[in-house]
């Protein structure tokens, strides 16, 4: 599963009244101009929510993670998804 929003990301500039320019870090794949719709102010999570992030480990220049049980599979335009 996926993140609802990605983030927190700095405002680099507004380009038009409806659009900005964020701070995006090279690895993220996606158009650095938004539309201010798409744009949520940052909430800070307290302690007891934030989600802990498990230890990646790196193969062969590759960023991996040990998984400790597969809960489900599927597929999606003939390519396979794990719940895990």
């Amino acid at each position: 599963m996926t993140e609802r929003f990605v983030g927190p990301y700095k405002i680099k500039k507004i380009v038009l009244s409806n659009a900005i320019e964020l701070e995006l870090p090279s690895i993220v794949k996606i158009h650095p101009v938004v539309n201010v719709s798409r744009i949520q102010k940052y909430i800070e999570q307290v302690e007891e929510q934030k989600k802990e992030q498990p230890a990646s480990v790196v193969i062969e220049g590759e960023e991996e993670w040990e998984v400790e049980k597969i809960l489900n599979k599927w597929q999606v335009r003939g390519e396979d998804k794990y719940l895990v």
